[in-house]
């Protein structure tokens, strides 16, 4: 048996992880609604940075 390789995208879990810990530390340190939701924008950027900076040229 020839076995395949998994080709799929899995570029948004680091989004998504981005995103909840962003919330999660902007609740925690300010406790603001306003706040989690700035910390979520931030955490989605971060995510993106690192996502095309340092995972972008790795092969598995």
């Amino acid at each position: 048996m020839i076995k395949e390789e998994s080709k799929q995208n899995f570029d948004w879990v680091y989004s998504v992880l981005g995103i909840i810990t962003g919330i999660l530390t902007a609740a925690v340190i300010s406790g603001s609604i306003l706040w989690s939701i700035a910390g979520g924008i931030i955490g989605l950027i971060l995510a993106s940075l690192f996502l095309h900076k340092v995972v972008k040229g790795r092969t598995y």
